[in-house]
């Protein structure tokens, strides 16, 4: 008897992602919400600039590809020339809440029926490990080698804690998945921000803590210790709004 295969809106191909990184994770999250809502037919994905700038290639779905940090521009557009059509971003911290951090703000705040997923892996994944906004105080990285300091670098921001102040957010939530029972919740996060958008609820944004073993300097297994046991005091996991 089958128990497991693969869902129809991904793609059987080769992973370009590192040893233990969460973006296979994810994907796999999304598509089986496309499956499970049966929209496929319908949905809009908008790839970003990042690790995970080649979505497009594991999803068997439409897809777009924007400019660094102007996802939520793009999806904005499309939703509102094709309103029937269920249109999502897949962003990073980088691309959200870095050189992007001006259209996330303003999407949200404008209440546009859009989903986003923001993965957050605390460090800047394809460009060589650099600080990222989501970097954690003492993270050492490829541009805070002595680890990040408030003084110099600012605390770790936020981002879904601002974004729910705004009246235009329908919902957010923090899921992970650094372990089985995390990332089931994690697919309920992210099947709820879709059906808010079928529902015409308004801006809806699940933020998954995402391990990256490789600039982390961590075996994969201690990468999801990690998020544990330090990535989660900063990011608390649930739902914020």
């Amino acid at each position: 008897m089958k128990i497991f295969e693969r869902c129809p809106s991904l793609y059987d191909v080769p992973t370009h992602y590192c040893p233990g990184c969460g973006h296979g994770i994810a994907h796999r999250l999304v598509a089986e919400t496309v499956d499970v809502l049966g929209i496929r037919e319908k949905t809009i994905g908008i790839a970003p600039v990042g690790c995970a700038v080649v979505a497009y290639d594991y999803w068997n779905f439409d897809c777009s590809e924007a400019a660094h940090g102007r996802a939520l521009a793009v999806a904005t557009a499309i939703k509102r020339v094709r309103p029937q059509n269920i249109v999502f971003t897949y962003q990073g911290d980088g691309d959200l809440a870095a050189i992007g951090t001006n259209e996330t703000i303003h999407a949200a705040n404008r209440g546009e029926n859009l989903s986003v997923i923001f993965i957050n892996n605390a460090v800047y994944g394809m460009t060589g490990g650099q600080l990222a906004p989501t970097s954690l105080l003492g993270q050492k990285t490829a541009t805070s080698v002595q680890g990040r300091d408030k003084l110099l670098h600012g605390y770790p921001l936020k981002i879904s804690e601002m974004l729910a102040l705004l009246p235009g957010v329908c919902y957010i939530e923090r899921v992970s998945l650094h372990n089985p029972q995390e990332v089931l919740k994690a697919k309920r996060a992210v099947q709820q921000a879709f059906q808010n958008q079928i529902d015409n609820l308004g801006f809806s944004l699940v933020e998954i803590l995402s391990p990256c073993p490789t600039y982390w300097g961590l075996a994969p297994q201690d990468a999801l210790e990690w998020i544990k046991n330090v990535m989660q005091k900063e990011f608390p996991l649930g739902r914020i709004k």
